[in-house]
């Protein structure tokens, strides 16, 4: 497109930055509940970690696929087509009455978090190279449905069954998929650019910068993902706060995190991705160090309010280089990248609870988080600062 933005640039990015958004409550709407199904069930610290973690497993590994999907077809056409098969989860929903039956209903929704890759692609062919991170930061906001889910799904499942929680987001996400079908610009695809198998392949072995945004990415939006899903069992668990309460605290904590993901695209535009990555990775490594030591509750709110913004920040700045380094293959890098982000989301959750089962403590799983965001820290000083890796077409 023109330096100049035309009503379709921000049509797109309004109507993706919505459909992410909504997508991104679904994917989240077990998290915020698991205290209510331990509770329910009887559940071990563990099994209540996989629980809120297998939404992430599908919803990760279907990003790959989703991002070659978008390269081939548009945006439009698989954004609506992933939130019409969402409306089968959500309403059969009330079918799931055990423990296995949340877990298989989990897994389902978590194909909502692969909504991810569908959009990094369509955003960016709608913006010039250096407005992309703050074009790219902007549609990250849709982070903010997390919020959405931890503050109305506890509230909802306290005055009517559980499964209603799922059931009111059935009627907005009917009414986006006839608002993105009919409204969304349909992007001009090129057909020698168009991703398969073998290009993913091609990548894989051939670009190792898509790897180390894979890694880089895996901690900043697995830290963020694991966290949001996390959190209100972990404050339950040591802080003794009501369930409502604990959805609340994990709801600022995705607010912050998503307030701060444009500001980190935006940085990046000036800074650059990889002088952002590293302030970022170091705040990480200090403040997951902090939450290894006993605090108070205020002390560990403010804790993880402060790396709720350090990832977010991260999490501009990574999706500032993807586009900047993989220009003709943004879907299918986006969909490598986004999955190691959500596979980040996957491990930590079932970590903290088999660590807390263990040893009767968190500390070892925040100590580990650190000690792995200190190794990003490295690569990246090595290998994006010190290297003065150039943009490049992978």
């Amino acid at each position: 497109m023109t330096e100049k933005h035309t009503y379709r640039s921000y049509a797109a990015l309004i109507l993706a930055t919505l459909a992410f958004a909504l997508c991104f409550a679904i994917w989240g709407l077990i998290a915020p509940l698991a205290p209510q199904f331990r509770h329910a069930l009887d559940l071990s610290t563990t099994e209540a970690g996989l629980l809120v973690a297998v939404p992430v497993i599908l919803g990760s590994l279907a990003r790959i696929p989703m991002g070659m999907l978008t390269d081939r077809y548009g945006g439009v056409r698989v954004f609506t087509s992933l939130m019409v098969f969402l409306l089968l989860p959500l309403g059969l929903s009330f079918l799931a009455t055990s423990y296995a039956g949340l877990l298989f209903l989990g897994f389902w929704l978590g194909l909502a978090g692969s909504s991810f890759a569908i959009g990094i692609p369509y955003v960016s062919r709608w913006f010039p190279p250096h407005q992309q991170g703050l074009a790219l930061g902007i549609y990250g906001m849709g982070n903010i449905g997390t919020a959405l889910a931890a503050t109305v799904a506890p509230r909802v499942a306290e005055e009517a069954p559980w499964y209603q929680a799922f059931w009111i987001f059935i009627v907005p996400l009917v009414a986006l998929v006839v608002l993105f079908w009919l409204i969304a610009p349909r992007e001009v695809l090129d057909p020698a650019r168009r991703s398969n198998l073998a290009g993913l392949l091609e990548i894989l072995r051939d670009e190792p910068l898509a790897w180390l945004l894979s890694l880089f990415y895996f901690v900043t939006f697995g830290g963020f993902v694991a966290t949001s899903i996390f959190l209100p069992t972990l404050l339950v668990d040591l802080y003794d706060v009501e369930r409502e309460s604990a959805g609340e605290v994990a709801a600022v904590f995705v607010v912050m995190a998503t307030l701060a993901r444009p500001i980190g695209g935006w940085l990046s535009d000036r800074q650059g991705g990889a002088v952002v990555l590293l302030g970022v990775l170091a705040a990480v490594v200090a403040l997951a160090a902090a939450l290894a030591t006993q605090l108070s509750f205020l002390g560990a709110l403010v804790i993880f309010v402060a790396l709720g913004i350090s990832l977010g920040l991260g999490n501009g700045a990574v999706f500032k280089l993807v586009p900047q380094f993989f220009p003709a293959r943004t879907g299918t890098v986006t969909g490598l990248v986004g999955a190691a982000g959500g596979l980040g989301g996957f491990f930590p959750p079932i970590v903290l609870g088999f660590v807390r089962d263990a040893t009767d403590s968190y500390a070892i799983a925040f100590l580990l988080l650190s000690l792995f965001a200190g190794v990003c820290l490295l690569l990246d000083y090595l290998i994006l600062l010190r290297g003065r890796v150039a943009a490049h077409e992978g």
